[in-house]
């Protein structure tokens, strides 16, 4: 498979990472947009969220579970966006279930 995060998850690429467990890694954006930008990825290649299904559906609790812990450690106390685009039309650039975090400014009000 020629996945971007798998090869990162298997330590081919380098990240800067933020969290790391058995099940999830979380790592800093190389292309910003916003002064926290941390994408957060499962370990188990699942494409996106319409992947998702019975059997591997329990990691994205998880996920956002320590979504809550990753930006409370960033300091995101004001709050902050997660997001995971699906798909072209959705503009998703890597096809593995990925989740961003931005926030760490006053984030605009327009979704798209």
């Amino acid at each position: 498979m020629d996945c971007l995060f798998c090869k990162i998850i298997a330590g081919e690429i380098p990240s800067t990472k933020v969290y790391e467990d058995d099940k999830i890694l979380a790592f800093r954006d190389i292309a910003p947009q916003a002064p926290t930008h941390i994408l957060v990825i499962p370990k188990e290649h699942i494409g996106g969220v319409d992947e998702l299904n019975a059997e591997n559906s329990a990691v994205v609790a998880h996920i956002f579970a320590k979504i809550a812990e990753i930006a409370k450690a960033e300091g995101l106390k004001d709050g902050y966006r997660v997001v995971s685009n699906i798909g072209e039309h959705g503009c998703q650039s890597v096809r593995h279930l990925h989740f961003h975090i931005l926030g760490g400014k006053q984030l605009g009000g327009e979704m798209v």
